[in-house]
């Protein structure tokens, strides 16, 4: 009977093609276990994906590639541990021409890193140190901040050397027809019909108080609406300008409507923005200086 029995004992390892072992059981925390699974070489061999202690303390760094022999599949598995213990990696499955075969569990110890106190000496904690500054922490916030200084100042040497070359090419236009090209010009840009009003009373009145500033020379560009009217009176009233009285109190009431468009958001309807624009060059043309007799004369 005995002799039977291990007969048939021989026969079932025999048929188990299925190995499994690791280099050691013992390790510390944070070492590594290469754990290995060896299989007879067959067809449609499929290796697990391991299955380790139910209380997860034994995790997989690595699942390395098959290697093959002559005779046998190997797949090498690398674990390790950060936890005290001994702890059980239970059987794993793995199909041979879809047949299951089971590896055997393995028990592995791992243990703390003891440290000697005596030996090692122990330091009080120390506070945090600054590192000290340098340039090249810098560098690269200057570089860009020269950039973009770089550039505001070429966008403002563009705009102001435009704007004096443009200055300067009106200064060499008569103020009367300054005026009315640029009437045509505000004209065409259809500001109010926009929905633009207050920008087109600010271009509106830069155009009759450029005019009178250029034209009888009165400062009319930097004076309030109420300081050019009584310029404009105490020059009538010397006979310097000799305007008519009518054209003086619509050159008013044109102003001033213009300044509550302009500071107190009023917002007048499309008759009275046309009327106003009427106004201005009717005032213009009133304004403008009547030719001598000595004009007048045609050599």
């Amino acid at each position: 009977m005995l002799g039977i029995f291990l007969f048939i004992c021989g026969i079932t390892f025999a048929q188990n093609p299925v190995e499994v072992a690791i280099d050691t059981t013992n390790i510390r925390i944070g070492e590594q276990i290469e754990y290995k699974i060896s299989v007879d070489k067959q067809e449609n061999v499929i290796f697990p994906k391991l299955i380790l202690d139910s209380l997860k303390k034994v995790e997989v760094v690595e699942e390395l590639k098959i290697d093959t022999t002559e005779t046998k599949y190997i797949k090498k598995y690398l674990l390790t541990s950060f936890d005290s213990g001994r702890y059980v990696i239970p059987r794993q499955q793995v199909y041979i021409n879809t047949k299951k075969y089971f590896t055997d569990s393995l028990l592995i110890d791992v243990a703390t890193v003891k440290v000697d106190t005596l030996k090692q000496k122990l330091y009080s904690i120390k506070a945090i140190k600054n590192q000290p500054i340098v340039f090249d922490d810098y560098k690269s916030y200057l570089w860009i901040l020269l950039t973009i200084l770089a550039l505001i100042l070429l966008y403002y040497y563009f705009v102001f050397r435009n704007k004096k070359e443009k200055i300067a090419q009106e200064n060499l236009i008569p103020p009367y027809e300054l005026a009315m090209q640029r009437l045509g010009e505000l004209d065409g840009k259809m500001l109010w019909q926009k929905d633009k009003i207050k920008l087109y009373y600010i271009e509106l009145t830069d155009i009759i108080r450029t005019y009178i500033e250029r034209e009888l020379n009165i400062p009319a560009l930097e004076s309030t609406t109420d300081e050019l009217m009584e310029t404009i009176r105490d020059f009538n009233k010397i006979k310097t300008l000799d305007l008519p009285k009518e054209t003086v109190l619509n050159l008013q009431k044109l102003l001033q409507e213009a300044d509550l468009v302009k500071f107190a958001k009023h917002k007048p309807m499309s008759d009275e923005i046309e009327h106003h624009r009427v106004d201005t060059e009717s005032i213009i043309n009133k304004l403008k200086p009547k030719p001598s007799e000595e004009d007048e004369v045609v050599e």
